[in-house]
């Protein structure tokens, strides 16, 4: 891989991170409102560590040791930051399943987002399928059966990663409904900064899951990974400081994430099926959708100031 190759998937993987978890920066920035100057510094400071070298450092490294087992847990943590080609080649071999896994989790969340989730809507239709909620059950259930049957003809242990992705979204998107349903008893309560800080690394542990997943998309080098989201988190950290009220001005950034989040799965679907993808697909659809939305949202901005 040439130094422009992994320089462009270092900053889509950022980018893709940064509008992924706007969400999490803006429940981080409510929660934070409500504590004392001293735990404020300690969520900036440490959490920052946290979030970046544990949870983002550690989850990679789960995923291709689970994906490529035969590694080990502590030969694929340590050879995961080296270029031994016996490493490339093992989790080449197993690349199949993580990315079929990942690309059904990432699609099951982007309909669950486009029929079920409170937006703003962006493109003409959203409205329309947000009044048919209940149709995400059947849409759902019907991606998954057809995944599940192209899989099995290929691998049976990729249709099993298709339901392992399946499980994965729905068991991390209960937490997001229990965190989200806490948010508003946090706020304005009464409750310890000691405890606010352990829910705020709860969430954030949680909301990272959808932005690890999808950096498998635009590769498997674990320390891309690892640069390209801690970078992306940094800068959530930042606008969770300073710039939460103007990122809520643009309202159409989440939509944008979530695009991008199905582009994001199918092309994981697609190579995890043994289609062959250029590499600068996923960083290159990533700027376009992402940067239109952004164009969008600053119009819609511009309008509502003067």
């Amino acid at each position: 891989m040439s130094i422009l190759s992994a320089l462009i998937i270092v900053v889509g993987l950022s980018l893709f991170e940064l509008v992924s978890s706007i969400d999490n920066a803006v429940i981080n920035a409510e929660v934070l409102s409500t504590m004392g100057a001293r735990a404020r510094r300690w969520f900036l400071r440490w959490g920052i560590l946290i979030a970046v070298f544990v949870v983002r450092g550690l989850l990679p490294w789960l995923i291709v040791w689970a994906a490529a087992p035969a590694l080990g847990p502590l030969r694929s943590l340590t050879l995961a930051f080296s270029n031994d080609p016996s490493v490339a080649e093992t989790v080449a071999r197993s690349a199949p399943y993580l990315l079929t896994g990942g690309g059904v989790f990432l699609v099951l969340l982007f309909l669950h987002w486009l029929f079920l989730e409170h937006k703003n809507y962006g493109l003409p239709g959203e409205r329309f399928l947000s009044t048919k909620g209940v149709w995400f059950y059947a849409v759902a259930s019907i991606f998954l059966l057809v995944t599940v049957s192209l899989a099995i003809r290929q691998n049976p242990y990729a249709a099993l990663a298709a339901v392992v992705g399946s499980t994965a979204f729905f068991i991390t998107h209960g937490f997001k409904q229990n965190a989200e349903a806490h948010e508003s008893k946090l706020v304005g309560s009464a409750y310890s900064d000691i405890a606010k800080l352990l829910y705020l690394e709860a969430i954030d542990t949680t909301f990272s899951i959808d932005g690890v997943l999808g950096a498998f998309a635009f590769t498997l080098s674990v320390p891309l990974i690892l640069l390209g989201n801690g970078a992306g988190a940094l800068v959530v950290r930042a606008i969770t400081v300073g710039n939460i009220e103007r990122i809520k001005s643009y309202p159409y950034l989440k939509n944008g994430a979530m695009y991008s989040i199905l582009v994001l799965g199918s092309v994981m679907l697609a190579e995890g099926a043994g289609l062959h993808l250029p590499e600068w697909i996923s960083p290159l659809t990533t700027f376009l959708i992402v940067g239109g939305f952004f164009l969008k949202s600053r119009s819609y901005a511009r309008r509502h100031r003067s």
